[in-house]
């Protein structure tokens, strides 16, 4: 019983040998036909996950530099909004002024055009006054040859009559 049961426990040297060998064929077998596809197809997604991250951080990249495009593009045109609002008050204000000027002359010759007719209508007014006076002078001259005034008397009236519608002229001015 003693040597049986060293047998069972006893190294084969041969079978240790061949089972090694065994080993080693499926590790080189698994590593040629499995560890070698498996890294490339990692080394492919590691490749595919790093050019997703440089497009992101490129797309990032461009999408700062747009940003910052569109913020100077943004403050040019607010620039320009301000030159335009500017610009226009300014027109405005011009223009403001030349139509206040426009009116003040028109109204400036319309005045003048009231005096100058007022002026008309008064020598108008004083050239019928004299006619008046005229007739009257000629009427009160008959009246008076009716009645037979000497020139004296009749001039005398004559220059009462002229004084006192003077007076009228100068109390309705």
């Amino acid at each position: 019983m003693d040597m049986e049961s060293l047998n069972i426990i006893s190294v084969n040297i041969w079978q240790i040998l061949i089972s090694l060998c065994n080993l080693l064929i499926i590790f080189l077998i698994v590593k040629r036909f499995l560890f070698k596809p498996v890294r490339r197809v990692l080394s492919e997604r590691q490749e595919k996950i790093q050019a997703d991250y440089d497009a992101a951080k490129e797309a990032n990249e461009q999408a700062q530099a747009s940003k910052e495009e569109w913020e100077r593009t943004l403050s040019g045109a607010q620039a320009r909004a301000d030159e335009i609002i500017k610009t226009a008050t300014t027109n405005a204000t011009r223009r403001s002024e030349a139509l206040l000027a426009l009116s003040k002359e028109k109204a400036e010759h319309i005045v003048r055009r009231a005096e100058e007719d007022a002026a008309r209508e008064h020598k108008k007014a004083q050239s019928q006054i004299k006619h008046e006076i005229a007739d009257v002078s000629v009427l009160l001259t008959q009246k008076m040859l009716d009645r037979e005034i000497n020139a004296d008397d009749h001039r005398e009236l004559i220059d009462s009559f002229i004084e006192t519608m003077g007076d009228d002229d100068d109390a309705e001015n």
